[in-house]
């Protein structure tokens, strides 16, 4: 029996309800979009590494997303990046580095990740030389082991956020006044507690000499084994003129830094009489779980070595 035109109408008709009522539901669930993605997203922020992801985030609250480069314990001088690093700058806003030579890597970095929004923390600010050795007469890039100079981070930063984030400028600005407080509050409790230690004693010996901010802040000298850690090689005139040194004022306590190995320090200390304190934080903050997972328990991990090795009646 052949098929007669209502027959044609009526498949015709079944099809197209199946096809209206059939896609209906994928229709509106793939045009359904949850509310949440509909709200623009946080304003990303890379920083160079764990110290400045710290700042960071404390003048950013909970309005950006800050990452670091690089993880807890990486040397930064001389860092080699990964594709890994590179994946992390998708996407991103602003990059915060330091500045003042310290990023040897950061230039090539940027180039790869493409043309991003920059701020140098250091900018603006006069830094201090480094004396003798072959790094002579160039900046000391470890500025934010001072307190007072890390105020200048932070002002910094403040404005650079407003560029990505304006809407976000009072939040900004009230974040940046209380973490200057709290930097305030430990710049005069490294003041007090350094200041009790004797005067003959107050010298920090160090692996790299990344404590210059901190000695001039609060009347300290330093030596060490290598002015920056990208220039670390240890020589014999280096190790002698250290425990030279040690010995003249009878130093009973040196130091050397967590991301790099002390190894030649330990030599020093052995060679020279001293004591080996341990090791401080400085160009990498901690685990979460360590000792410096912040920059301001850094400087307070640091302080309580200092004392322990250089006035240990002195410490609770």
């Amino acid at each position: 029996m052949k098929p007669t035109l209502f027959s044609f109408k009526k498949y015709i008709s079944l099809f197209s309800l199946l096809v209206i009522f059939g896609l209906t539901p994928i229709y509106f669930s793939i045009n359904r979009v949850p509310k949440e993605e509909l709200k623009p997203q946080k304003p990303y922020v890379l920083t160079t590494f764990t110290v400045l992801a710290d700042i960071a985030s404390n003048v950013a609250g909970d309005r950006l997303i800050v990452k670091s480069i690089t993880k807890p314990g990486a040397e930064i001088h001389g860092y080699q990046f990964t594709p890994s690093d590179l994946i992390k700058a998708k996407g991103v806003d602003l990059i915060v580095e330091n500045g003042l030579g310290l990023e040897l890597w950061i230039r090539k970095f940027t180039a790869s990740a493409g043309n991003t929004r920059r701020v140098v923390l250091s900018e603006g600010m006069e830094p201090l030389m480094i004396e003798g050795d072959a790094y002579s007469g160039r900046p000391n890039p470890h500025a934010w082991m001072s307190p007072k100079r890390t105020m200048h981070y932070v002002d910094k930063l403040v404005s650079a956020f407003i560029a990505i984030d304006p809407k976000g400028i009072n939040t900004f600005k009230q974040n940046a006044e209380k973490y200057k407080k709290q930097l305030l509050a430990l710049d005069n409790e490294l003041r007090l507690h350094l200041d009790s230690l004797p005067l003959d004693q107050r010298v920090l010996v160090t692996c790299e000499g990344a404590f210059s901010y901190l000695a001039r802040d609060y009347g300290m000298e330093e030596a060490y084994l290598w002015p920056v850690n990208s220039e670390s090689q240890v020589t014999p005139r280096r190790m002698t003129n250290l425990i030279a040194i040690i010995k003249e004022r009878n130093i009973p306590t040196i130091f050397c830094e967590s991301t790099v190995s002390s190894e030649a320090q330990e030599q020093v200390a052995k060679e020279s009489g001293a004591s080996f304190g341990g090791s401080f934080f400085v160009d990498s903050l901690s685990n979460s779980d360590g000792p410096a997972p912040t920059l301001l328990d850094l400087q307070r991990y640091n302080l309580r070595l200092i004392k322990k090795g250089l006035a240990p009646k002195f410490v609770n």
